[in-house]
């Protein structure tokens, strides 16, 4: 299935992930929606093809600003074929030394932005006949590890969500619903990564300055959305191995992130709380 003439939303689509999909997806000849907190980050994708991008800057958590949004969106062509969740933060603190608005901004974020758009834009896509709907995941939402007890914590959610929502709407509305699972993929999600007190992380892992290119991950996204694939796994290694352990023998994958656990928290012992450490392997 190719895209090309179809009306495509991307959220977060200013960098990483979400910009390679906005580019993958014009390169198609898709009309595309570009939204995000940066314009002039979202004006420089559109750029590549202005007669089919529409900038629609915004904060994924102004609610209030839901409506006029999907309004304008749906306005622009008259219809929207897939609406792609990708916006999100990650977090990088041990639980022990994490605030809680730390875990309310997370959730905020990654959980309830995405199905606040995605509650707005369905009944439109029922009227319509039709479409899809698509969320950004993580390998961290079916794997839990530390570091990340709120990020798993959202990211969990969100497929809770989505997987419910497609037994909803799949066969009785032809709507198709992915959850796409990345590992690590070279973008700033680390660096952007709120620490136990809230504040951005400001460096990388080196696990993420290791992992996927961007394009070769819209790539994959791109053929899985084609196919209508439900879960999209883009994740090579250990993160690829955590998610099958997860689903055929756990118990395993449980001992080798206990492990990681223990470090994490010898290195704590060591340093102090709200010590900056690395994540193993198994982390995104």
């Amino acid at each position: 299935m190719s895209y090309a003439a179809k009306v495509v939303w991307i959220t977060g689509a200013s960098s990483g992930i979400g910009e390679a999909l906005a580019n993958a997806m014009l390169e198609q000849g898709a009309m595309v929606i570009l939204s995000g907190r940066r314009k002039d980050a979202l004006a420089a994708v559109a750029a590549q093809a202005p007669e089919r991008s529409l900038v629609l800057p915004f904060d994924a958590t102004d609610y209030a600003r839901l409506p006029a949004l999907v309004e304008q969106a749906w306005q622009w062509q008259g219809r929207i074929d897939l609406l792609i969740n990708n916006a999100g933060i990650s977090q990088r603190s041990l639980a022990l030394d994490t605030a809680f608005a730390v875990y309310q901004q997370l959730i905020e974020v990654d959980y309830l932005a995405p199905l606040a758009l995605t509650q707005a834009v369905l009944p439109r896509m029922v009227e319509q006949g039709g479409g899809q709907l698509a969320v950004v995941s993580s390998v961290a939402g079916k794997v839990g590890t530390a570091l990340r007890t709120g990020y798993c914590g959202a990211k969990h959610a969100v497929v809770g969500y989505f997987e419910g929502l497609r037994a909803e709407v799949e066969e009785a509305y032809g709507i198709g619903v992915s959850v796409i699972l990345p590992g690590s993929v070279r973008t700033g999600i680390a660096k952007n990564a709120l620490e136990g007190s809230g504040a951005a992380r400001g460096r990388s892992d080196a696990n993420i300055e290791n992992g996927i290119d961007p394009q070769v991950a819209a790539q994959t996204i791109l053929k899985g959305l084609s196919e209508r694939q439900h879960d999209i796994v883009v994740a090579e290694g250990m993160e690829l191995a955590a998610l099958q352990m997860r689903a055929t023998d756990p118990e395993p994958l449980f001992k080798i992130t206990a492990k990681e656990g223990a470090r994490l928290a010898q290195v704590r012992a060591e340093q102090g709380a709200g010590a900056s450490v690395d994540p193993g392997a198994v982390n995104q």
